[in-house]
């Protein structure tokens, strides 16, 4: 694993991430835009909810591999939803979406509920921090 998770036991037990993740020694960090559901030419490519948090999950993690990491690079998603109460209610049809994709790791995450996007069809869009390892590092 590339991050260590810090979670003090003073703040409870975390479930689904993590309240803190530290990166080894010596990795860059990433910083990943803001991604939506959207394909190739940039335009939104479904409607759906669940199927627009996939797309946008795919395509941060795109963006970690394009640098040299993988998911588990991954120290910090920001999450921001046009409906909170949609996102409450897709809890259980995210959950394999983000397994597919995160396996078991769970990094320091916020969810954020937006009045809007840049793309008005976008419902999700997903940013991230990413430590990836330092040339010849390899990862752990």
């Amino acid at each position: 694993m590339v991050f260590d998770p810090i979670d003090p036991p003073e703040l409870g037990p975390p479930s689904g991430f993590s309240h803190g993740m530290l990166a080894p020694a010596g990795a860059r960090v990433l910083l990943v835009a803001g991604q939506v559901a959207a394909g190739p030419g940039g335009a939104i490519i479904t409607d759906d909810f669940v199927e627009q948090f996939g797309i946008a999950l795919d395509r941060v993690i795109a963006v970690v591999r394009a640098a040299g990491g993988d998911e588990r690079s991954i120290g910090r998603l920001t999450i921001y939803v046009t409906d909170l109460a949609t996102y409450r209610a897709q809890r259980r049809a995210l959950a394999p979406i983000y397994r597919e994709r995160m396996g078991r790791h769970f990094p320091a995450m916020a969810l954020v509920e937006v009045s809007g996007l840049v793309d008005p069809r976008a419902l999700v869009e997903i940013e991230a921090t990413a430590a990836i390892p330092a040339a010849g590092a390899g990862s752990a």
